[in-house]
């Protein structure tokens, strides 16, 4: 799967997803854009321009903590070699600055536990502003128990104003299989003047949200439901900046009154 700024129709944000073959690499050409790669089952070892080797160790897979994390900057040229073969995150987004290029250690990653009750969620923070220098891209992955509503209360970042910032954001999903190997599915709903989402998402696929109200991403029962938020935006601050759906705002206070659900940290993860 590859997405870029030029097919979502945007300025800013891209994904793609990178399927290795034991013993193969392959190559991604930044172009305008920074990128930052991370595991989504599998370890590799990322050579920058010729010059620049990093080792990413990687995880089993999505639901077994965070991974190494590889920032790589604009105008340089990646190869990834697996040795034993494994997929890849390669998230980017069009950028200004050159910066150099960086490796954070899974143990580096920090992982908040959000909400409370039936909203709670893990999140692995591996860039965001204060955790991983970069010119525009933030990016994490949130880990939702089974049966829980995550991205909520509902929340948008579509305009440059005080205490919001403009962000590009695609969600990409994968769902923990039940007994036997039943595949898993989730939701996600989407909504807003010129918006109106409500979209069964599985393993692999991914939704793309240009401006309006997202969530709640619902993780149906017996399913932990993942995924991986990329963002960038065109405003003059690199940050995360959000308004809550006025009619659902009361969610966040109500946190205070109940338990974090039991079941978080999902392996690997760290309070």
């Amino acid at each position: 799967m590859q997405i870029t700024s030029e097919s979502a129709g945007w300025q800013r944000s891209g994904l793609r997803i990178l399927e290795l073959a034991p013993g193969t690499s392959g190559r991604v050409v930044c172009g305008v854009a920074e990128v930052v790669i991370l595991s989504l089952g599998g370890s590799a070892t990322i050579t920058i321009d010729d010059e620049v080797s990093l080792d990413l160790l990687g995880r089993p897979g999505v639901f077994a903590g965070p991974s190494d994390v590889i920032y790589a900057p604009r105008d340089s040229t990646l190869t990834v070699n697996s040795s034993e073969g494994g997929r890849f995150a390669i998230c980017s987004a069009v950028c200004e600055r050159r910066l150099a290029p960086v490796r954070l250690a899974a143990e580096q990653v920090p992982v908040e536990l959000r909400g409370a009750g039936v909203a709670s969620r893990q999140v692995h923070n591996f860039a965001v502003p204060g955790v991983l220098e970069a010119d525009r891209i933030i990016a994490c992955e949130v880990i939702t128990p089974g049966g829980n509503w995550s991205s909520w209360p509902p929340h948008k970042h579509d305009e440059e104003r005080p205490g919001e910032t403009r962000l590009e954001e695609i969600y990409y999903y994968e769902i923990a299989e039940g007994p036997g190997g039943a595949a898993g599915l989730a939701y996600q709903r989407v909504y807003g003047p010129g918006i109106d989402v409500l979209a069964e998402v599985r393993s692999g696929d991914a939704v793309l949200i240009p401006h309006g109200w997202h969530g709640p991403s619902i993780a149906a029962p017996g399913h932990d439901l993942y995924y991986l938020n990329v963002m960038a935006g065109p405003g003059p601050q690199r940050a995360w900046l959000i308004s809550d759906d006025p009619e659902h705002a009361w969610v966040r206070r109500s946190w205070a009154q109940q338990p974090v659900d039991p079941r978080l940290p999902i392996a690997g993860g760290r309070r």
